[in-house]
């Protein structure tokens, strides 16, 4: 028995000695070009994840930048249309003012000068309030009976409302005052409703044309309006270094952080889009009243409110730019796409140099109703 398992165990171990003859290991050189040949696949996969990553990156960059324009724009659009709304017509030359390449403290050698856009009306919440007495004195205004009744606000929803009070139609005044409401009183049944103000016009407000300042008697405002306002200002901050503002004032971001857009609504900055690299407004209106649209114009400083009552029409251009140069699969930018280099906008010149960074461009224009369809305002008297 033990001869017949000592057989089987070496006839096992010559079958595992023929399997083995003729076979050879690697040599070390095999070795070394097969590790070399594993590390460089290994370091194309990761070359070309790297580059796929980085144009993933890029993509991302400027779909938001994108997505910024285009908010903005609505944004822009929608008030520019709501410009003068539930203001008296005869002050349609107070509803928007310009200002043309606004040069913001950069020196003369300023590559891209934006435009800046001021928009006055009751645009958010409607509000009109015939005037029965005013007091100018003691800053209160009655208006009259079951005036609070018309609308749906509670009395505390009154309070720290910016207004704007004109006078009335008789009165030759074209002066508006902006106030700060403390707070509204009335009696049950809607009689001896009155609001009361903070002393003075309220800081930090310029209305469009300057349409500001106080009539010089009282009596001017009686019969007049109180109507809730928005003061509305679209301005590119271009070098994060405004003039006279204060980085974290008001809501004002400063501290070098440039190409934001910022609306700025009753003296409250609130930035809207970033990165944005030019901002810039134009006009069209039969400014000469001879019946027929004049074509579109940059705005003129010389414009007074004839002719800015006769401006029908605001084109916006805002242009977007990649915050870091943008890369392809070969990593170089075709010479022919100007995609990289800033274009010219509106009388704003371009660059000559391309900087590899993309861009996007979107030109809207908005109807301001008020003006060109009479039947949107609500503060006809």
């Amino acid at each position: 028995m033990r001869q017949i398992t000592k057989l089987k165990s070496k006839s096992l171990k010559n079958k595992r000695n023929l399997f083995f003859q003729g076979k050879k290991a690697f040599t070390l050189i095999e070795v070394l070009i097969g590790s070399t040949l594993m590390i460089a696949v290994i370091l194309i996969t990761l070359a070309l994840y790297s580059r796929s990553n980085r144009v993933a990156v890029d993509q991302n960059m400027f779909a938001q930048i994108q997505q910024d324009v285009r908010s903005a724009m609505f944004l822009i659009t929608r008030d520019v249309r709501m410009a003068g709304v539930g203001l008296p017509i005869e002050f349609a030359g107070y509803y928007i003012q310009g200002v043309d390449n606004e040069l913001q403290g950069q020196g003369t050698e300023a590559e891209v000068t934006p435009d800046r856009l001021i928009i006055m009306g009751n645009i958010e919440d409607p509000l009109n309030l015939k005037i029965q007495q005013y007091q100018g004195a003691s800053v209160v205004v009655a208006v009259e009976d079951y005036s609070f009744e018309q609308y749906p606000y509670p009395d505390d929803f009154y309070d720290d409302k910016i207004v704007l009070i004109l006078p009335n139609p008789a009165s030759g005044c074209r002066a508006g005052e902006i106030r700060k409401i403390t707070h509204v009183t009335h009696a049950t049944g809607g009689t001896n409703e009155r609001i009361n103000m903070s002393p003075g016009l309220a800081p930090g407000i310029n209305p469009p044309g300057g349409l500001s300042g106080t009539c010089p008697s009282a009596n001017d405002y009686d019969g007049g309006l109180v109507t809730f306002v928005n003061v509305k200002e679209y301005w590119l901050d271009v070098t994060g270094n405004y003039p006279l503002l204060r980085a974290g004032e008001n809501g004002y971001i400063g501290n070098g952080e440039k190409n934001i857009l910022y609306m700025t609504e009753n003296g409250v900055h609130y930035p809207i889009a970033q990165n944005v690299e030019n901002l810039q407004f134009q006009y069209n209106g039969d400014l000469d009243g001879d019946g027929v649209l004049d074509g579109w114009r940059d705005w003129d400083p010389m414009w007074g409110p004839a002719e800015i009552s006769r401006i029908q029409q605001v084109r916006i251009y805002i242009l977007g730019c990649t915050p870091r140069p943008f890369v392809t699969f070969s990593g170089k930018p075709d010479p022919k796409i100007h995609l990289y280099r800033r274009p010219t906008v509106a009388n704003n010149p371009g660059s000559n140099n391309d900087d590899r960074r993309r861009r996007f461009l979107l030109e809207s224009t908005a109807t301001i109703r008020n003006i060109a369809i009479n039947i949107y305002n609500t503060g006809v008297r």
